[in-house]
């Protein structure tokens, strides 16, 4: 089930507003560009950014989301039309032969379970070609990245157009050990004092736990190394699935 965040009519039209910087995608840009795909696959596709970006350079894109008011995002914007999108998640997926599949910001942490996980690499690598590519981020466990989701390190009010100012804050509700789980609250705030609630749960794996349960689903090659955009706090995971059909 997608988080309330992405799923929620009111808060998904806000998204692209209220984090408009998208700089991080760069990274998958460079991939991209490095293996020189011409089709790729976006799990978690949210909005459709990235995916819209690549159509516009010309690749053939597939975008993968079980938020359905995030999708009706994605479809209205431009080029939207040159973007396959697919409502579900990636064991939903029809049959393709992409060069590359990502999955950027969170989506790799939103699998909770070994079996969740397993699943949606294993439908990501029948996915791509022989030799094709996976490339995800995943926050690095020792950061500690949740410490500073407080009310008063996330404070911050936008002015949205056509609405007015909505106030967000984040307040972490649980931290679980063995596996890692982190819970949070979102609040989103709007003119009228209506607070809209979205409700997450990220898990925090290390890095042998990312490079083994990649190899369990099939991949070589498995790379971990510093997330360009945040060198100590992410890391870059990059996988391909391996040349023979078996």
């Amino acid at each position: 089930m997608p988080d309330s965040e992405f799923d929620d009519p009111r808060l998904a039209p806000l998204y692209d507003i209220l984090d408009p910087d998208r700089s991080d995608l760069d990274t998958y840009l460079a991939v991209a560009e490095e293996i020189g795909a011409r089709s790729v696959l976006d799990v978690g596709c949210g909005t459709g950014t990235f995916g819209i970006l690549l159509a516009r350079l010309g690749m053939e894109v597939t975008g993968v989301d079980p938020a359905g008011a995030s999708l009706a995002v994605a479809r209205g914007k431009e080029y939207a039309d040159r973007v396959t999108w697919v409502h579900g998640d990636a064991t939903a997926l029809p049959p393709l032969q992409v060069d590359l599949a990502t999955m950027t910001a969170n989506v790799a942490q939103v699998f909770l379970t070994d079996d969740a996980w397993g699943q949606t690499l294993g439908a990501i690598r029948e996915a791509l070609r022989p030799g094709g590519h996976l490339a995800f981020e995943s926050r690095v466990p020792a950061a500690r990245a949740w410490e500073g989701w407080t009310p008063e390190r996330t404070l911050a009010t936008t002015a949205v157009p056509g609405l007015g100012p909505l106030t967000e804050w984040m307040e972490v509700t649980a931290v679980q050990e063995d596996p890692l789980l982190v819970s949070f609250t979102a609040h989103n705030e709007f003119p009228d004092g209506q607070d809209v609630i979205s409700t997450s749960t990220l898990r925090f794996r290390s890095r042998s736990e990312l490079e083994s349960s990649l190899i369990a689903a099939g991949f070589g090659e498995v790379q971990v190394g510093d997330l360009p955009y945040a060198p100590g706090r992410g890391w870059l995971v990059r996988a391909r699935r391996p040349l023979s059909t078996d």
